[in-house]
């Protein structure tokens, strides 16, 4: 299961840069979360690189397509984890890990919390064989700060279906989206000094307002150790 990374001066040498990834259902306003985060960071004098998964490379967003589009609908469980990895593995190499040692701080919408969540919560996939990938893929990169962006399932998928066409997840039943949720809600409750919920049912003034304190207080951590 996903463990959280502590903040080492050993991890500040490696890594001078720290990495923060956004989570939530459907409809939970991760890009409006993505934008507080942004702008707390560049605020703060933060150079920063924003990405997402599945994507952030020319062959990740190949396999974004592919497993976003409803071209392969019956798509086998493990093709779609195995595929996650793959895009994660060449986001790592290409993008992520560069940018952290160069110093710049990495804002990522989407990582392994969500394969937890969607392909071993939603699809219900033994969480070991998911972990064992998430070793491979990964080492011990985790990352530094998780924000958690968390509403009722139904409200989210409300909000999604006004944004745009479901894609190949979004048309999945109410049930598998409580069962993503339940997922990312038992990560933060193993890992709480890693994973922030925020309560993203509440109006945009107020979301936004847990986002930026969540992010100050991260600061004041980093800078602290």
């Amino acid at each position: 299961m996903p463990q959280c990374a502590n903040i080492s001066s050993e991890n500040k040498t490696i890594m001078r840069g720290s990495f923060i990834t956004l989570e939530g259902v459907e409809g939970a306003g991760k890009s409006t979360c993505m934008a507080e985060v942004l702008k707390v960071l560049k605020e703060n004098g933060l150079e920063v690189l924003e990405t997402r998964e599945p994507g952030g490379t020319p062959l990740g967003e190949d396999l974004r397509q592919l497993l976003l589009g409803h071209k392969h609908t019956g798509m086998h469980e493990d093709t779609e984890l195995l595929l996650m990895f793959a895009a994660r593995a060449e986001h790592l190499r290409q993008k992520i890990l560069p940018a952290l040692r160069e110093g710049q701080w990495v804002l990522c919408d989407r990582f392994t919390d969500a394969s937890y969540a969607y392909q071993g919560g939603g699809r219900g996939m033994d969480m070991e064989r998911i972990a064992t990938l998430e070793a491979w893929v990964q080492g011990d990169i985790r990352p530094h700060l998780t924000l958690l962006m968390d509403l009722p399932v139904e409200l989210g998928l409300e909000r999604a279906g006004k944004r745009s066409s479901p894609d190949r997840f979004e048309s999945e039943a109410l049930a598998f989206f409580e069962r993503v949720r339940q997922a990312y809600l038992d990560i933060a409750r193993r890992d709480p000094e890693r994973v922030k919920i925020i309560d993203a049912s509440r109006s945009l003034a107020e979301v936004q307002a847990q986002v930026r304190a969540a992010i100050e207080n991260f600061l004041k951590q980093w800078q602290h150790d």
